[in-house]
This record gives C-alpha cells, sequence and structure tokens, in this order.
C-alpha cells in the first residue's frame, strides 16, 4: 500500500495516506460533533454562583438533570465534612427521593443503577471515614440503606448490601436488634426472594459477632439452622460459612455439640460448592475443636477427600491444596505415620497435578490453581515433614514448581522462596540452583515476586559470606544478580528496577567490600550516570551512598568519593551535576552530619558558581537541607560559608527562577531554627548520634581487622623463623639441661659439706658438758659476754657464736677451781637450747636436701617431657627452667656466702673470747697470789 504511493509521487498522500482512511476519521470525527451540548442544554446545566454549596446540592437533586445528581450524591462525603447538621437536615432526604425503589426496566439499564451505586458508595465512605457520630445520624443513613437493600438489580443490591455490613460495626447493639433483627425474621421466609435470603445469611454472620452468646444461642442459631436446609444450594453454601462467626460467638463447647453435627452434614451434601463451604469452615476451626474429634472426625473427612480422584470433585482438591498446609499442621498431633506419609504423597502429586495429561482449558487452569496452592503451602509442608528431610521427601517437588512451564506458577514459588530458605538455614545450598534460575527466569513477574522478599532471601542465603567466596557458588550468585540488573533495567518497567536497586542495597552488610567494589559499585554508577528515568537515578543515589558507608576499606571509600566528585560534581555535563546535588540528598539521610559535612557540603556549595541555571536551582532547594546539617558553635566556619554562598546568588544571580527560588529558600532559612519543634529536633539528633557511633564503630572494626592481619602475618613468620631453627635450639636445650644438672650437683655437694661443718659444731658443746660443771664463771663476766643492751633477737642470732665460744673455752677452765656455782646451771641451760638450735639448722638442711631432692626429679621429667614433645613452647618452657636452676644456683651461693660470713663473725668472736679468758686468767692468777699472801701473813 505504502509502495504504491511512493510510486504515484502524490504529496498529499505521502503526508495523510490513502483516501479511505482520511474518510474513516472524518466518520468517527462526526458523532463527536452531534453530541456537543445545545444552548438550551447548557442554559439548563447554568446554576447560580450566588448559591452555597448546600442550597447548590438540594437545587440539582431537585431539578437537575441525572449527571449533575450523580456528582451532587458522589460529593456527598466532602458536604457532610463541612456542614453535617445542614447536609443531613436538607440534603440526604433528597438522596432518598431520588433513589427509588421501584424503577423500571429502562431506569435499572440507565441512570438509575448510577445513582443507587453513587449513593451507596458515598454511604459507606461515611461509615468507613468516621465523619459522623453514627448514633445522632442512625436514621438518616440505615433506614436508607434497609430501604434499598431488596433492590432488582443485583449489583445495586450487593453494594447497599456492604453498606449495612460496615454499618453494623458501628451501630449499638440495642438498633441493631430493632432495626436490623426484626425483618430478617420475615426475610428468611422461603416466601422471600433468594437475594433476600442470601443477605440475610451474610446479615446473621456478622451480627453474631456483636451480640449477646445468649442471645445468638437462642435466637439467631435456629434461623441459621433452617438456612442451612434451605432448598437452594446457594442459600446452604453461604450458611455454612457464616458458621464459623457462630462458633466463634458461641464457644468451643457449643460448637462441638451444636454446631460441629451440622456441619460433618453438610459436607455430605450433593452439591459441589456445599461440600467445598463445610470442608473449608472445618478446617479454619481447626484450632477449636478438641483431639478426639480430630481423631475421629476432620482426619477421616480429610483422608477421604485426598483419596478423591473424580472429576467431579476437582473443586474440593482444588479447595484442598489451598488449605493444605493449614491442615498439616493441625492435624500433626493426631496422625500416625502412615497416614503423614500419605498426606505428604498426595501434596507431592498435587504439585504435579495437570502437568503429565491433557485436557480442556478449564481443567487446564484448575491445575494450574492448584500447583500454586502447592506453592503457597511449602513452607508449611516442609514443617510438616521435618526440614531435614526435605532433600528426600520434597525437593523433587520444590524444584519442579520453581520450574514450572507455567508463569504464574514460577511466580507463586518465586513469593515463597524466602521462607524455605530461612526453614532450611544451615542446607540454604540445597536450593541454590533453584535460586539461580528464578533469579534468570526469561518472565519479569518472577523477578518481580521474588525481589518483594530479596534482602531475607540474600541474608539466609550470604550469612556465611567469608566461607562462601571460596565457593564456585558464589560467582555463580554474583552473576545471576548483575544479569537480573541488566534484564530489567533494558526492559521498560521502570518500578521494577527502582525496587530492584532498593533491595540491592542490602549487599553493602551481607557482601565484602572488595566485592562490591569489584562488581557493584560500578554498574550502580554508570546507572546513576546513564539512565534517565528520575526515580531510578535517586535510587541508584540512595544504593551507592549505602556501599559507601559500609565499606571499611579507607582507600576504596576514598577512591569512591573521588570518583563522585571528579565524574559528578566537577563533571563536564551538567545532568552529572545535577545527579551529584541528588546524591548529596540522599547522603544527607544516610550519613551522619559530620561524615556528611566532611566530604559533601563544601563541595555542593562550590556548585553555586556553575554556569547552568538548572544547577543553581537545584542548589538553592537543596540549601535548607545542607542547613539542617550544620549545629553551632561547632560548624561556625561551614555557616559562614553557606551564607556567603546566598549572598553571592542573591548579589549575581540574573535569571529569575532562581532568584524566585532563592528568595523563598532565604525565607525557610531565616525560620528554621525557629519553625522547627524541640522534640522534632532531639529526635533527629539522636539520630545523628546513633549513625555517627556506627560508622566509628565500622572504623573500629577496620582497624581491628588491620591489626588481627599484621598480627596473623607476623606469627606466622615467626612460625616460619622458629621451625627453621627447630633442630638448633634442639641442640641447645640438651647442652643447656647438662649443664644445669651438672650445676645442681655440685650445689649437693656445697650443702653436704656445710650440713658437715654444722654437725660438728654441734657435738662439741654435747662432749664439753661434763666439764663445763667446774667452771668457775662470775655474775658479771657473764653479763659482760652477753652485754647489758642486747634483745632477745640478737641473742637468738649469737646462739651459734656462743656455741663455738662455749666449746672452746671449756676444756682450758676445766683445771681450775670453782669460785662461783650458781651460775653454771643457766650455763649448761643455754648450752642446751644452743645445742637444740643447732639440731634445728640440721632439721633444715635437711629438708633443703629433701627440697633438692624433687627439684632434681621435676628437672628430669621437664627433660623427658622437653625430648618427647619437641614444640617450641616446651622448648621456651625448658628454657625457663633452665633460668629458674640459674637463680636456685645463686641462691645457693648467696647461702654460701651468707654461710661464709658467719663462720668470719664466728672466729672473730673466738679470738675476742679467747682475749677475755686470757684476762680471766691473769685476773685468778692475781687472785690466787694476792689470797696467797694474804695466807702467809696470816701464818
Amino acid at each position: 500500500m505504502f509502495s504504491s504511493t511512493r510510486m504515484n509521487g502524490n504529496p498529499c498522500s505521502l503526508l495523510y495516506g490513502p483516501l479511505e482512511e482520511l474518510q474513516e476519521l472524518a466518520f468517527i470525527e462526526r458523532p463527536i460533533r452531534r453530541s456537543l451540548k445545545t444552548a438550551e442544554e447548557i442554559d439548563q446545566l447554568t446554576v447560580d454562583e450566588d448559591l452555597n454549596d448546600i442550597e447548590r446540592a438540594v437545587y440539582l437533586l431537585s431539578v437537575g438533570q441525572e449527571v449533575q445528581r450523580v456528582s451532587v450524591i458522589s460529593n456527598l462525603p466532602s458536604l457532610v465534612r463541612q456542614n453535617p447538621a445542614e447536609t443531613f437536615r436538607r440534603v440526604v432526604p433528597k438522596v432518598r427521593v431520588t433513589c427509588p425503589v421501584c424503577l423500571t426496566q429502562d431506569v435499572l439499564n440507565g441512570a438509575g443503577a448510577e445513582i443507587q451505586l453513587a449513593a451507596a458508595a458515598s454511604f459507606l465512605t461515611i461509615l468507613q471515614d468516621d465523619i459522623i457520630l453514627i448514633h445522632t445520624h442512625t436514621f438518616s443513613i440505615l433506614k436508607t440503606v434497609l430501604l434499598h437493600l431488596n433492590h432488582r438489580d443485583t449489583v445495586v443490591s450487593n453494594a447497599w448490601l456492604e453498606t449495612l455490613l460496615s454499618a453494623i460495626n458501628a451501630l449499638p447493639k440495642e438498633t441493631i436488634k430493632q432495626e436490623v433483627l426484626n425483618p430478617l425474621l420475615y426475610q428468611s421466609q422461603l416466601s422471600h426472594s433468594l437475594l433476600g435470603r442470601l443477605a440475610t445469611c451474610r446479615i446473621l454472620g456478622k451480627v453474631a459477632c456483636k451480640l449477646d452468646t445468649h442471645l445468638v444461642k437462642k435466637e439467631l442459631l435456629p434461623l441459621a439452622r433452617s438456612l442451612c436446609q434451605d432448598v437452594e444450594l446457594e442459600v446452604r453454601a453461604c450458611m455454612c460459612r457464616q458458621l464459623e462467626s457462630f462458633a466463634r460467638a458461641t464457644g468451643v463447647e457449643h460448637t462441638r455439640n451444636e454446631l460441629l453435627p451440622e456441619l460433618v452434614e453438610l459436607a455430605r451434601d450433593e452439591e459441589i460448592s456445599v461440600r467445598l463451604a463445610a470442608f473449608d469452615t472445618i478446617i479454619n476451626l481447626m484450632e477449636m475443636i478438641d483431639g478426639d474429634d480430630r481423631l475421629h472426625v476432620v482426619v477421616p473427612m480429610v483422608m477421604s477427600v485426598c483419596e478423591v480422584s473424580s472429576q467431579a470433585d476437582e473443586a474440593v482438591v482444588a479447595s484442598l491444596s489451598f488449605q493444605f498446609g493449614k491442615v498439616c499442621s493441625g492435624l500433626a498431633g493426631s496422625l500416625l505415620d502412615e497416614e503423614k506419609g500419605r498426606l505428604l504423597q498426595r501434596f507431592k502429586v498435587l504439585c504435579v497435578a495437570g502437568l503429565q495429561i491433557e485436557g480442556n482449558q478449564a481443567d487446564f487452569n484448575e491445575a494450574m490453581l492448584i500447583r500454586c496452592n502447592c506453592c503457597y503451602n511449602l513452607p508449611a509442608m516442609m514443617v510438616f515433614a521435618d526440614p531435614a528431610h526435605f532433600l528426600s521427601e520434597l525437593y523433587p517437588s520444590f524444584s519442579s514448581l520453581c520450574c514450572d512451564p507455567q508463569v504464574s506458577v514460577r511466580r507463586s514459588a518465586a513469593a515463597s522462596f524466602h521462607q524455605v530458605v530461612k526453614l532450611l538455614s544451615s542446607n540454604v545450598h540445597l536450593v541454590h540452583k533453584e535460586l539461580l534460575a528464578l533469579l534468570q527466569d526469561e518472565a519479569l513477574e518472577v523477578l518481580d515476586a521474588l525481589m518483594n522478599h530479596l534482602e531475607e532471601t540474600l541474608e539466609a542465603v550470604l550469612s556465611r559470606a567469608e566461607n562462601l567466596v571460596l565457593d564456585n557458588k558464589f560467582p555463580e550468585l554474583l552473576s545471576a544478580l548483575l544479569q537480573a540488573e541488566l534484564k530489567v533495567g533494558g526492559s521498560l518497567r521502570w518500578r521494577l528496577h527502582e525496587k530492584l536497586l532498593q533491595h540491592y542495597s542490602c549487599l553493602a552488610r551481607l557482601l565484602p567490600g572488595e566485592v562490591l567494589v569489584q562488581h557493584f559499585s560500578p554498574r550502580i554508577f554508570t546507572i546513576l550516570t546513564t539512565n534517565k528515568v528520575l526515580p531510578v537515578q535517586r535510587e541508584a543515589a540512595r544504593t551507592f551512598c549505602t556501599f559507601l558507608r559500609y565499606n571499611r576499606n579507607h582507600e576504596q571509600r576514598q577512591e569512591m568519593m573521588e570518583r563522585l566528585i571528579q565524574e559528578l560534581a566537577q563533571g563536564r555535563s551538567y545532568w552529572n551535576r545535577l545527579r551529584f546535588l541528588d546524591v548529596c540528598e540522599m547522603a544527607s539521610e544516610i550519613f551522619s552530619r559530620k561524615y556528611f559535612n566532611k566530604y559533601f557540603l563544601i563541595t555542593a556549595l562550590e556548585l553555586v558558581q556553575d554556569p547552568v541555571a538548572n544547577v543553581r536551582y537545584k542548589l538553592c532547594q537543596l540549601l535548607p537541607r545542607l542547613r539542617s546539617s550544620l549545629r553551632l558553635p561547632a560548624d561556625k566556619q561551614l555557616l559562614q560559608q553557606l551564607n556567603f554562598c546566598v549572598q553571592k546568588i542573591l548579589g549575581r544571580e540574573k535569571d529569575k527562577d532562581v532568584v524566585a527560588t532563592i528568595r523563598k529558600t532565604v525565607l525557610e532559612l531565616d525560620k528554621m531554627d525557629l519553625a522547627e519543634p524541640f522534640n522534632k529536633r532531639q529526635e533527629r539528633d539522636l539520630l545523628d548520634q546513633k549513625k555517627e557511633k556506627e560508622e566509628n564503630l565500622l572504623l573500629e572494626m577496620l582497624e581491628r581487622q588491620q591489626t588481627e592481619g599484621k598480627l596473623n602475618s607476623e606469627k606466622h613468620m615467626e612460625r616460619k623463623r622458629r621451625d627453621s631453627k627447630t633442630s638448633l635450639l634442639a641442640v641447645k636445650s640438651m647442652s643447656v639441661s647438662s649443664s644445669g644438672a651438672t650445676l645442681s650437683s655440685s650445689g649437693k655437694e656445697m650443702r653436704k659439706a656445710k650440713l658437715s661443718r654444722s654437725r660438728s659444731l654441734s657435738s662439741q658443746p654435747t662432749k664439753s658438758k661434763p666439764t663445763n660443771a667446774d667452771r668457775p664463771v662470775k655474775v658479771k663476766d657473764f653479763s659482760s659476754m652477753s652485754g647489758p643492751g642486747r634483745s632477745p633477737m640478737s641473742m637468738t642470732k649469737d646462739e651459734p657464736l656462743r656455741t663455738a665460744h662455749f666449746s672452746t673455752t671449756t676444756q682450758s677452765t676445766s683445771s681450775m677451781p670453782v669460785l662461783i656455782r650458781s651460775n653454771t646451771t643457766s650455763l649448761l641451760e643455754r648450752t642446751s637450747i644452743l645445742d637444740h638450735g643447732a639440731s634445728s639448722l640440721d632439721h633444715r638442711d635437711h629438708r633443703t636436701t629433701t627440697l633438692d631432692h624433687r627439684i632434681c626429679k621435676m628437672e628430669h621429667r621437664n627433660n623427658m617431657k622437653e625430648q618427647i614433645t619437641g614444640t617450641m613452647d616446651q622448648r621456651d618452657l625448658r628454657t625457663a627452667t633452665i633460668d629458674k636452676r640459674d637463680q636456685r644456683t645463686s641462691t645457693l651461693d648467696q647461702r654460701d656466702h651468707r654461710t661464709s660470713t658467719l663462720d668470719q663473725h664466728s672466729k672473730t668472736r673466738e679470738r675476742g673470747c679467747a682475749i677475755k679468758d686470757n684476762q680471766s686468767r691473769k685476773l685468778s692468777i692475781n687472785r690466787k697470789s694476792n689470797s696467797f699472801s694474804v695466807q702467809s701473813g696470816r701464818d
């Protein structure tokens, strides 16, 4: 067709196409011209402008056309909000007149039904929004609703019924009894219409929850039983579904005795819809049925439904597939192992329903609905079968549902995937293949369903991210995530792209910073700079800021900030500079004030000199947000720069839109500190402190990781160095152990020599004890020997020296005559005390030798352990043991030094005692000479 026009070369045909198409367009325009209003019709539609809203509504409802009356009735909720009293006094009565009950067939098919629907919707809005007090205007609304409840048109009748059911929630009990229940007694008779009896069933179910239990049992329950035996199957099915409300209103005991037998009888009805309603009601009341009734009533019914394979009960099977998880969860404690296996087997059959059998379109849709219901119930079935048995029991069915040929089934599987991975916990790797399949699905509907809970799914899958990096499955998952974003980004569904970027921000908490910088950050930055959809750009900016905030590597964060400044803030395209302002807006929400002021604020204020007016216009709009990030007096300099920026725009700006915006911004800045409430500002400060703490914590974690890495590397190098010197250290340890043994043996010999010396010293006084009794000693000499000012402590210290002194003097004085006998016993007692001290020294030396022997044994054991283990820690212990031996050797040397010092003191005192003995001898000789001279004189 177009080729012929080109060949003809007619310019008119080239521009407008063939003549036939132009004629068709002209024919389409003719009815539009005919439908225009005439001048008379326009006069009829004209209303006086001096009338107020109430008067105009009354006028239009009285003499206006049908379209005007529909407009007034639709606008009724707004009139009630403005002036409820006048509206219910003047307008609502006109609405009741406008909505007659007896309408002709022409009005039913035309505007009459439209007015009825508009009135029902308006009254429903008034009741749901709580615009008025229902107690005040009960009759105004309820009478209108009840008057039009039995409309001939089913759509209109259902609309008024929904309005009445909504009104019951707000009506008082007395009004319900008088205005609602009394008409029901008449409408429930068989002579009434089918729509009336159906409305009665729904009203009874709604009213049962509002009234007292006694009234429900006495008045409403007999009426409900009669409706359950109605001749029409629709009435029986509708009343059967309302029995759930009766059961919850009457209690468990009455449900078991009265309602459960009625439901069991309805479950055996000849009509499928009635049996389906009874089955659904029993399953919904599972928690109110005790164990015996579950075992004897519910379990046989469920097992019989599961075994049904006839096409007549296909609807029951579809309902069973929807309730399967609830049924199994409720009956888990009442089933045998065989019955559990049968239910699991039935669920597996339902998961592949309709895949092997070809049928008509209705059967195909029913089978597809069954498989979708199986996807919905799969998490509950995992709990029923135990997640530990998932691989053997339910994994084939789950894999089949994720790879189903129908998009709706795969979408249902994707919607419940997050619950499956949560239940699998550590075995989440079992469904890795299915996750990749859903991410790479060709249908975007599947990816959309998976995105709703992608964060929960990835948290369960990537909870062990550090270990998964070395796994082969980890790169596959990263590639699938990137491919999914590319697929959505290449489509026209920008809302799905926005949702995907929003959920990808959780990767900042789940993946290492290196993986984000290498794979995801470049792609997000590309979307930020190239995508033309503003919501997608803003979400990309938010995701990029989230990646920047949770990155713990300081160098990578610095690189990302430099890229933002160089390619966006300082970019050649004004479009990129506008995107930087969007990034600043998102960064002010994500980062703390301190971080934002340090890295974003000054760069944003530099755009005041941008040559493009759109950038300056965007900056003027962003100034209040920048001002809110400043706190005085800490940010005084930044506030001065912001004020300078405002003054610069006010003084130099020539674009009228920018000037108008900056003037409005200046007024907003002046009112900012005064207009903001104190509570709101305090909440913002607390939130900012929380963000700053999190950022500091991230930095501390980074420093800790770096420190631990350095320590690990140093430990690794130290271990290598120690392993290289293992043989050398072993030789050194052997030599040190032998030297230690030599030192210990030499120390023993020295202690033995000292012990023999002390014993020899202590043995001499015992031999001279018999001669000490004849020794003549005066009290004056003994007191001069002990010293007048000595303390008992000094006397005990000098006991060994005194022992040596007495041992040397007893032999020299044994032959001399005794002059004073009274001091001899005290000297002997002191000598025995000195002997006891010497024996205590012997015991101490013996203990010392015992300790040395034990130490030698411990050293020997340590040497044996060191030779067996050969580890570096035991070698260090061996070195420490050698140090201890050196210390002990030095201690023994100190003891030897002390013993030699004591020996020197004893020798010095022996010399002093010898001098004193010589003096005493001279004194005795002089006394003898004197006594001899006296005697000779007497003679």
